[in-house]
């Protein structure tokens, strides 16, 4: 990102980032966000690389401890620039898949205390146990009260019959209401989105199917399109002999290997969300 930011850290009512009045002061300063130290009075951040390059042993110390407020500070300017969480300061790609289930993308610690205040009780992260995202999801979970689960998934394969029986199961065990997430809650969250709707809400698969959508930012013309690929075949090939979803994944009929094998995305679409999105 070439945006220049300047992040005034003196105090509550002194200024903000430039070029946006979102950022004034009180509590909306970007101290309060982005957690920066009492007595650090300014913070110039040019670019995210030059900022990563100015301080390398700090950012990209592992693992990112959160045990102190300076500490938190070097993950939060990982997270910021890293896991480009400056785009999700002001956009959650939220969306409520049912009274009781909310879809977004990585939420920062501020937001996670604002879906807390809405009633969230728990948080299911889909994108694994590592980097500066989970040290300061877990960190916020656990100083908020909100149970974390962890049900990494990804989005150019397709889920073992484990991660579906795992899913079905999570969903009737969990308390509600509850939040998930990816990073850009577009693919990994659109893919257990539609399980949600099938399984919990009893949706049928062509009516949960629907979550996958560019609605919600995914891709289905990229790699990313195996995920609509799935139910794709299950609606054309099983579903017309009376096989219920669940029970195909569970036979021995269900081969995911072979029916990513069959897929083929479109090379604009490719370069779309390998090289330009760069989607997990």
């Amino acid at each position: 990102m070439s945006a220049l930011w300047l992040i005034s850290a003196a105090g509550t009512g002194a200024g903000g980032i430039v070029g946006n009045g979102k950022f004034g002061s009180g509590k909306l300063s970007p101290r309060r966000y982005i957690g920066i130290p009492q007595g650090l009075s300014r913070l110039y951040v040019l670019t995210g690389p030059t900022f990563l390059k100015l301080f390398p042993k700090k950012i990209h110390a592992k693992p990112f401890a959160t045990d102190t407020v300076w500490n938190r500070f070097w993950t939060r300017m990982h997270f910021l620039w890293a896991d480009h969480a400056y785009l999700r300061l002001g956009f959650t790609n939220a969306h409520w898949i049912g009274p009781d289930m909310v879809r977004t993308n990585q939420p920062w610690p501020f937001q996670l205390a604002q879906w807390k205040k809405k009633g969230v009780k728990t948080v299911i992260n889909l994108r694994g146990g590592k980097g500066s995202f989970y040290y300061l999801e877990k960190h916020a979970c656990d100083k908020l009260g909100l149970i974390l689960e962890d049900f990494g998934l990804t989005s150019r394969s397709l889920p073992t019959k484990q991660e579906f029986h795992d899913a079905k199961a999570l969903f009737g065990r969990i308390q509600y209401p509850a939040l998930l997430h990816c990073k850009s809650g577009a693919d990994r969250a659109g893919m257990m989105s539609v399980l949600y709707c099938h399984f919990h809400l009893n949706q049928p698969i062509e009516v949960a199917a629907q979550q996958l959508s560019f609605k919600y930012l995914h891709m289905k013309s990229g790699m990313t399109g195996v995920l609509d690929h799935l139910f794709e075949v299950y609606l054309r090939d099983v579903a017309p002999k009376s096989i219920g979803f669940y029970d195909w994944t569970q036979s021995p009929d269900y081969d995911p290997v072979a029916i990513k094998a069959n897929f083929t995305a479109s090379w604009w679409g490719t370069l779309i969300t390998e090289k330009l999105l760069r989607r997990e």
